[in-house]
């Protein structure tokens, strides 16, 4: 006997149970992410068009990931509704690659707990920018390419609506924050500028103007001393300095630009410590810009956040102009990154920084942070001074993603629903003895805590069932027996393995 043939028996094409991510979960995915939602959903998603932050705990497998992408549906659809005020969404949870940056400005015999010690909120911000505006101008440059979540791009963004500071605004953004690797970043620069109208002719001009005046100063000089001495012997031997000083003194204004864009570039590099970038394409866009553009610029080179949040200011004001009336930051898996791997004390380095109620409460930006329930331990302990940074009452807090018996009840009935054939209506007490009654399970399901448990559970049970029964004799209702003694087996494995782990 086999699960096919026992799902079949009921009336269910695919097995309901058999993923316990929703990352991979094809039933989820084209089905119940439009169905079933967890009771707190409406405090947790909030309304796109005031975005609004919400801080979720919840334990492994309680359904983080599929709050993410039932968000990032719903954003979708409201996108779709209201294509001229739609949201822009910056899913930040892959944090593999920031961190591992950000690794990289240390040195790698250092502990890790170290250097993400010294893990800052600008770090964040620098991360979210670069996210941001690396998605903003893919859908520039290709537009009708749906690359990106609730991204709807069934016509260009209309940058005609840009004034030429916003203009200005986002070749400056793009020259720190692009870090698409599809192309150059010198190539694609270019490729922005010329779409935005931005004319880069009077910068070639200066500096081609720079460079003849020294070169020809240069001639010049060479020319009259060689003129005056009747020869090179009286350059070497009598006024050689004076030489050297009047062909510099004609080169000062190019050298002056290329320092000062050099000096820009490094400083911008030293300052994005999460974010890759090549020194010498950054220098050759910096030099792309006219010279009063970067008058009153805030560059990304201080040591505090003050310049990154007048960038998210310009950042959500160019959104605005084209359409993206709000700014929703998802914030996800901040377990998995490889150099935390599931540490309480790593994820809380991390995290901490971003909960600053500035940012938290920032007009036009609605942060979602999906947290694993063991920070809650560490929060709880935390001294006046972050209680009062954080505001963590302000954030619309859901202290634990908590599923009761009926409602994980519900959630299989929805699941097996859309794995059913046309036609039927299977529920989950159809493959139990009568004696499993609706009471008798939603009491069992209560104990199993959260969704991936309950399916990890009745998987289990599924296997231990069929191969207790052969084909030529088999039995389609799980019996009472089997259930409580898979149970009972199933909850003290998990108590085991939390306590292994560290969790209870």
């Amino acid at each position: 006997m086999t699960i096919r043939e026992l799902l079949e028996y009921h009336g269910v094409l695919s097995n309901p149970f058999s993923e316990e991510d929703a990352q991979n979960d094809t039933i989820f995915k084209t089905s119940c992410i439009k169905t079933s939602f967890h009771s707190a959903w409406d405090k947790i998603y909030g309304n796109p068009a005031e975005p609004s932050t919400s801080i979720v705990f919840g334990e492994r497998g309680s359904g983080k990931t599929a709050l993410r992408f039932q968000m990032i549906h719903k954003i979708l659809e409201y996108n779709s509704e209201h294509p001229d005020s739609g949201v822009l969404v910056i899913d930040y949870s892959d944090l593999n690659p920031f961190i591992d940056r950000f690794r990289q400005r240390f040195s790698n015999s250092r502990k890790i707990q170290k250097i993400l010690a010294r893990w800052e909120l600008k770090d964040h911000l620098d991360a979210i920018l670069s996210l941001g505006i690396t998605q903003l101008i893919d859908r520039i440059l290709d537009p009708g390419r749906q690359s990106h979540p609730a991204a709807i791009d069934i016509k260009p963004l209309p940058i005609n609506n840009l004034n030429k500071f916003q203009v200005r605004d986002l070749l400056l953004l793009a020259s720190c924050y692009d870090t698409s690797r599809n192309e150059t970043p010198l190539n694609r620069w270019n490729r922005l500028s010329r779409l935005l109208r931005y004319s880069t002719f009077v910068s070639r001009i200066v500096n081609t103007k720079e460079l003849i005046i020294g070169s020809a100063g240069s001639v010049v000089i060479t020319g009259l001393c060689h003129k005056i001495s009747g020869g090179f012997n009286f350059i070497w031997k009598d006024w050689f300095y004076i030489f050297v000083f009047a062909v510099f003194m004609f080169w000062v204004p190019f050298l002056y630009k290329k320092l000062t864009r050099f000096c820009k570039a490094w400083s911008i590099k030293h300052s994005l410590r999460v974010l890759p970038h090549l020194k010498s394409d950054l220098i050759k866009i910096l030099l792309r810009l006219k010279k009063g553009d970067f008058y009153g610029m805030p560059f990304p080179i201080d040591r505090g956040t003050d310049h990154r949040y007048q960038m998210l200011e310009k950042f959500l004001d160019i959104n605005n102009s084209l359409g993206l009336k709000g700014l929703i930051v998802i914030i996800d898996r901040i377990d998995e990154p490889h150099l935390v791997n599931g540490s309480p004390e790593l994820m809380k380095l991390i995290v901490w920084s971003i909960l600053d109620n500035k940012l938290l409460k920032h007009e036009r930006v609605g942060f979602k942070l999906l947290l694993p329930d063991q920070l809650i331990a560490y929060m709880e302990r935390e001294n006046n001074e972050f209680i009062q940074r954080a505001r963590i009452d302000k954030q619309n807090l859901v202290r634990s993603l908590e599923w009761s018996g009926e409602s994980l009840f519900d959630l299989l009935n929805i699941r097996i629903a859309a794995c059913a054939a046309d036609g039927k209506s299977p529920t989950i007490t159809d493959f139990f003895s009568p004696a499993l009654n609706r009471n008798r399970l939603i009491n069992a399901f209560v104990k199993l805590r959260a969704p991936r448990h309950l399916f990890k559970f009745l998987y289990t049970l599924f296997v231990q069932h069929v191969n207790s029964y052969s084909d030529s004799e088999p039995v389609w209702q799980i019996s009472e027996t089997t259930f409580e003694t898979s149970l009972a087996l199933y909850l003290r494995n998990r108590e085991a393995a939390e306590k292994n782990l560290g969790i209870v």
